[in-house]
């Protein structure tokens, strides 16, 4: 299909060993992320790319993500374009269709307090009223804070949109968007091996290594070493060696105990 071309190409291979994901929570978009984009700030990671996100067909928007990976879900700021001027509703078609509200807004709380608001749009392609409804969905976060509006600054400028893709109509509570593992990926990282006939010569063990009982009590009644036999599994015995205070393990084969 087209469009899954388009994404696929637009993730390339990813930036981030497997694993590895942008995948905050709601407050931390809110009070983090877009706190910080409306008041000016830097992040320590820049993650999030600016565009008019109502302009662009929601399958074109991988490849203007920041983050390039095989992820289906990707992160915008955008500027809300005003359908009537000064009005309150805002314009969200596009060349090929429209966002849709669907639901009801619900609060973004930090700890108990509410911070921000989180918008469902669904995408349909086509022309309202009739337009066909798609898999595309987006959460579009407005910051809500009492200190920015008493200081003047104007909290609508911008808001973050994360957008991803269901896998089918309907309910999809608890579906994972990250990227499924392809070991093709990684087939190139280089690994360091080590041989095991080498590693072996390396690491030799000579017979004085090994202790029977009768060094063993020389060398605690010399010491002052108390020992405490730790029973275990098998035909291997562990014992707590304490020397001035410090916790040694010996083992001992149960024939030499």
């Amino acid at each position: 299909m087209e469009i899954d071309a388009k994404v696929t190409a637009a993730a390339g291979s990813s930036s981030l060993a497997p694993g590895f994901r942008f995948h905050p929570t709601d407050e931390e978009l809110v009070r983090y992320y877009l706190r910080r984009k409306i008041c000016g700030k830097p992040f320590r990671f820049d993650a999030i790319s600016d565009i008019d996100i109502y302009k662009v067909e929601p399958w074109d928007l991988p490849g203007k993500s920041r983050l390039k990976s095989r992820d289906l879900e990707w992160y915008f700021f955008s500027y809300l374009d005003k359908k009537y001027g000064n009005g309150a509703r805002t314009n969200r078609a596009t060349d090929g269709g429209y966002w849709k509200t669907t639901g009801k807004d619900r609060a973004v709380y930090h700890r108990t307090k509410v911070v921000g608001m989180k918008k469902t749009l669904v995408y349909h392609s086509g022309r309202a009223p009739r337009g066909e409804r798609t898999n595309w969905v987006m959460h579009e976060y407005r910051l809500i804070d009492e200190e920015l509006e008493k200081a003047g600054i104007l909290q609508d400028a911008f808001v973050l949109c994360r957008v991803f893709r269901k896998s089918g109509s309907g309910p999809k509570n608890g579906e994972k968007y990250g990227a499924p593992f392809v070991e093709e990926e990684w087939d190139d990282d280089e690994l360091v091996m080590v041989p095991k006939d080498e590693y072996a010569d390396e690491h030799q063990i000579s017979d004085d290594a090994y202790l029977d009982e009768n060094d063993l009590e020389e060398v605690c009644h010399s010491n002052h070493i108390y020992v405490y036999p730790v029973p275990w599994l098998c035909n291997i015995c562990f014992m707590i060696c304490i020397i001035y205070d410090r916790f040694y393990f010996c083992t001992f084969t149960a024939q030499n105990v």
